[in-house]
């Protein structure tokens, strides 16, 4: 009898993780690629039967893929627009997950100062305008770094991107000329330079491109220990990211966040605030094909509030603000 009843509840058991188990796809943004794939790996971990793969393929196609419905979820680094929204054949839902930098990085050789940028200057070495590196006005900034006459390699990225919205969101609110001529988009025409596909593109090329300047999120400088500069905020202050100087700018925003989540903290208010920061969000169908993979979304959402969040700093992330978090939390409940 016994062992009856042993063998019985070892069917239930496996019965009850057969039921559970779920294999869900996402696909999006590189920026937040390096948090993710720890999150996803260390939620299946603790949730026998479950799989979260997820594709870094850039957030035009995360915005693509899960608009169409070909993927579970999607991830972006840039908010979709209320076209991209109404055009969507599944209603998507944006859910902030945590924030991050997008960071100026240069490679100049002999060159290992921490330089100073501003957003005109940045903007226009993009435009073209500025084109070697002894430019007068970043001299004007640098003073006492012997900058070299040698011709500036600008690097983008050359797939739909949310690193890129937040650049040129970024750009386009400190140079009205970028403004018009470029605009802010995950994917621009870029009127100058050589473009790489993702943050690693980007970090190779800058990395292996004596004379280049690119543009990345701060974990991919980090990681490959590139030199990256400090930027002039609204205050007027040169900043450098750090997971403090995101929180800062966050601030603001996270005092008069929209219900549904979209908003720009670029060029936000305060002396420590860096200035090319943003959130980066999950694209969460509103009612998942699946209801059971729906159920495990809404579950993985409330596990890194609870346990992923706290783990952002790690890796050069800043976690949500708690009033953020909270009005998340609330925000779950209606997803189905």
């Amino acid at each position: 009898m016994k062992l009856k009843l042993m063998g019985l509840v070892a069917t239930v058991a496996f019965g009850a993780l057969s039921a559970g188990a779920q294999s869900l796809n996402g696909a999006g943004a590189t920026f937040p690629n390096p948090i993710y794939s720890k999150w996803f790996a260390e939620y299946a971990a603790s949730h026998p039967g479950v799989q979260i793969n997820y594709q870094s393929v850039g957030s035009g196609a995360g915005i693509r893929q899960a608009s169409q419905g070909i993927v579970d979820f999607g991830a972006s680094d840039g908010p979709m627009t209320d076209q991209q929204m109404s055009e969507a054949k599944v209603k998507l839902f944006h859910i902030p997950t945590v924030l991050g930098a997008v960071v100026p990085t240069y490679n100049i050789p002999g060159v290992n100062a921490e330089l100073k940028f501003s957003g005109d200057i940045i903007a226009d070495i993009y435009l073209g305008k500025i084109t070697n590196w002894n430019d007068a006005r970043i001299k004007a900034i640098n003073p006492g770094v012997n900058l070299p006459d040698h011709q500036i390699l600008p690097v983008y990225r050359s797939d739909g991107s949310g690193t890129t919205y937040i650049f040129t969101d970024y750009l386009s609110k400190v140079s009205s000329d970028f403004q018009q001529k470029v605009g802010k988009s995950t994917s621009v025409r870029w009127p100058v330079g050589i473009g790489q596909k993702g943050n690693e593109g980007v970090a190779g090329m800058v990395r292996n491109s004596p004379y280049s300047f690119g543009y990345v999120e701060l974990i991919y400088a980090v990681q490959n220990h590139m030199s990256f500069g400090v930027v002039k905020n609204a205050a007027g202050k040169f900043v450098k990211a750090s997971t403090d100087s995101v929180t800062a700018a966050a601030a603001g925003a996270a005092a008069h966040m929209p219900d549904d989540f979209r908003v720009s903290i670029t060029n936000a208010p305060g002396a420590e605030a860096y200035p090319i920061s943003s959130f980066t969000w999950l694209l969460i169908p509103l009612q998942s094909a699946d209801p059971k993979k729906g159920e495990v979304l809404k579950d993985f959402l409330k596990w890194m509030l609870a346990n992923g969040e706290q783990q952002a700093p790690a890796l050069t992330y800043a976690p949500l603000p708690k009033n953020v978090a909270l009005k998340v939390a609330g925000a779950i409940n209606y997803l189905k």
